[in-house]
């Protein structure tokens, strides 16, 4: 099956760091939503694609990008250390709204953050940090407790989104 994923789109982060991303919709949109995955996935999730079509037909620009580069995707295969290294994840995260900020269409529109496991407590710590930015948190399926102490200091609407038959991610939540 060919899938269409999107403009592909290098995230230039202010510490040298590259990232890639799909980004689309721009045309209209009312605001952007930022596809921040979690414990080995990627820009490539079909799941968050359809998701990310859906929502573009509600109107929002979408951005699914990738926490690690290449490189460090193929140490996080053999290891799977980095998909569990939230301040890494949320740092990213921080830089992708920073780097969005420098662009007009992005600078204009607010940011709603939707984070998968591992990738929502960094979503969570992004929006700690950037309040006024970051409009709104959803959490599929997500790993809060792993932002820790940046909790109390999330004053962003959020919304925690767990299957009832996983008991396991409902108790972390």
């Amino acid at each position: 099956m060919n899938h269409h994923y999107g403009t592909e789109t290098t995230i230039a982060l202010s510490t040298g760091v590259e990232l890639k991303g799909f980004l689309e919709g721009w045309e209209g949109a009312t605001g952007l939503i930022v596809f921040v995955h979690g414990s080995g996935s990627s820009r490539f999730s079909v799941r968050n694609n359809q998701v990310a079509q859906f929502l573009r037909g509600q109107g929002f620009a979408t951005l699914l990008m990738d926490l690690l580069t290449a490189s460090e995707d193929q140490v996080d295969a053999i290891t799977r250390e980095l998909r569990f290294n939230i301040p890494l994840l949320a740092e990213r995260v921080t830089g992708t709204l920073d780097w969005l900020a420098k662009h007009e269409a992005a600078s204009r529109l607010p940011i709603g953050l939707f984070g998968a496991s591992t990738g929502a407590a960094a979503a969570l710590i992004a929006a700690a940090s950037q309040p006024t930015r970051v409009r709104a948190v959803v959490s599929r399926g997500g790993r809060p407790d792993l932002a820790a102490d940046a909790l109390e200091a999330v004053q962003t609407p959020t919304l925690l989104i767990v299957g009832s038959d996983d008991t396991h991610v409902l108790r972390l939540n």
